[in-house]
């Protein structure tokens, strides 16, 4: 079989860096010993190089069964000791009976797109030695990085997350998220740009694209496509951290081309290219795999959020103050940054419709009303409970700390717990996040608490808390 390179590559885009010759006969120069990148860091680097961390939203801190491995919370992107990243090189067209042996090759990366029942276009990829790849999706081989897996598999609430060890194959089967979601291209020297393109390469090194999927030619005769669900991105309209304000979300291509959103998820028709929009995480990009939503933070911007010993000193400022139930007259204390989702005794309950902060009590139920049940008994109880220092009435649930740094927008002192969850932070995060709308679904979108992934109710998806002081 002669695979023949395509002259389509002979003029690329400066964009997807194709070599300027398709002579697969010409070996490239050699690189000199001064060309070549350092294995590791730099001499003169006192610590590792950081691209950015990646953080799924809808866990507070950790996976409920701890991070192990790959599977966790939140991942750091390093420098790694060699450059692991590919580019574009040459373009080959092929008849699709012939894919397979021409995919054969594992030690060379490519991509093929799938046009017709009898013909294929084949992408070949050579080493970069200028980037870092980093791969994400739902599958455990070794070549993905960061295993994520959507809430059904882990068992969380609303919102994607990681999957725990105890995910079962049969729930994995079930997931929304493919196997090899996307790949993370980070520039090796400064600013060590992070660039995000859709779909993964499988264990061959190898992308496929079949003839269902969304794919075509662009306008200088290279090829482009989407994944099944899609890979969705939204960039802050402003800086995260000073002046926090949701963007649009866009779809990214397996070339990483920008696109507004499809119809329906999994439409075969492509949306609008965006020619005045990147693929480039920034600070507080949101990267949407259909199942889990993943916040991208730079180093910059993780200097403005607390650190874990940070949170403690916040949490022990709080309990210091001796808030106390306004009606039992019991002091209240926030538990240990360790101690999730165990009630204590001392732990403050919020009525999240007016935000008095007291503490548990099982009075106060609010009766439906209407004629009483059958046999005479009484009105059955809504669950919602009547403040009794203003008597609004609404849920009322125990306030949590936000124990992921990563998701806050400032170091402020936490006054606002998100509704209805009852998790706390400072007033910036709050109102942050209740601004933006995550994707849920195949076409739906609602803001969410970024700790949990409970779906944000209220006017304004946030309360103030008022904690009454010691009397003594």
């Amino acid at each position: 079989m002669v695979l023949e390179g395509s002259s389509e590559a002979l003029c690329p885009p400066p964009s997807l860096e194709l070599r300027p010759s398709c002579n697969k006969s010409q070996s490239s120069p050699p690189l000199s010993t001064s060309s070549q990148p350092h294995d590791g860091v730099f001499p003169e680097d006192k610590e590792p190089v950081k691209y950015g961390e990646l953080i799924v939203l809808g866990h507070n801190g950790s996976l409920a069964n701890g991070d192990k491995g790959r599977r966790r919370s939140r991942l750091a992107l390093y420098k790694r000791p060699k450059a692991n990243g590919v580019k574009p090189d040459v373009i080959h067209n092929v008849s699709t009976p012939l894919v397979s042996k021409a995919l054969s090759n594992k030690s060379q990366h490519s991509i093929s797109y799938t046009l017709s029942r009898s013909h294929s276009v084949i992408v070949e990829y050579t080493h970069d030695t200028n980037t870092d790849m980093f791969q994400i999706g739902r599958s455990t081989e070794s070549m993905i990085d960061f295993v994520v897996t959507d809430a059904a598999s882990s068992g969380s609430s609303q919102g994607g997350g990681v999957a725990g060890e105890g995910g079962g194959g049969g729930q994995s089967a079930q997931s929304t998220i493919s196997r090899y979601a996307c790949r993370i291209m980070c520039e090796r020297s400064a600013p060590y740009t992070a660039r995000i393109y859709a779909a993964g390469f499988d264990s061959s090194k190898n992308i496929f694209l079949g003839e269902r999927a969304a794919k075509w030619r662009t306008s200088d005769g290279l090829m482009d496509g989407l994944t099944t669900n899609g890979v969705l991105v939204m960039h802050p309209a402003g800086e995260f951290v000073s002046e926090p304000a949701p963007g649009v979300w866009r779809e990214i291509s397996v070339c990483g081309n920008v696109f507004a959103l499809r119809e329906t998820r999994s439409a075969q028709q492509r949306g609008k290219l965006v020619e005045n929009e990147s693929n480039t995480l920034q600070d507080g990009s949101l990267i949407d795999l259909c199942g889990a939503t993943l916040l991208w933070r730079t180093p910059a911007g993780l200097r403005h959020t607390p650190t874990l010993k940070q949170l403690e000193s916040l949490r022990q400022e709080l309990n210091a103050a001796r808030p106390q139930c306004p009606v039992g007259f019991n002091t209240l204390a926030f538990p240990s940054l360790a101690q999730r989702e165990i009630v204590d005794k001392k732990q403050p309950w919020v009525y999240v419709n007016c935000g008095h902060v007291h503490g548990y009590h099982n009075w106060g139920y609010r009766k439906e009303k209407g004629p009483a049940g059958p046999g005479g008994t009484a009105p059955a109880s809504t669950g919602e409970r009547e403040c009794p220092m203003c008597r609004r009435v609404g849920p009322y649930v125990p306030l949590w700390l936000g124990c992921e740094g990563g998701l806050y927008l400032d170091a402020g002192p936490p006054t606002h717990a998100f509704c209805p969850c009852g998790h706390v932070c400072s007033e910036k995060t709050v109102v942050g996040w209740s601004q933006i709308p995550l994707p849920h679904g195949t076409h739906a979108f609602h803001a969410a608490c970024p700790f949990c992934g409970t779906w944000l109710t209220g006017e304004q998806g946030h309360i103030k808390l008022i904690f009454q002081g010691p009397v003594d």
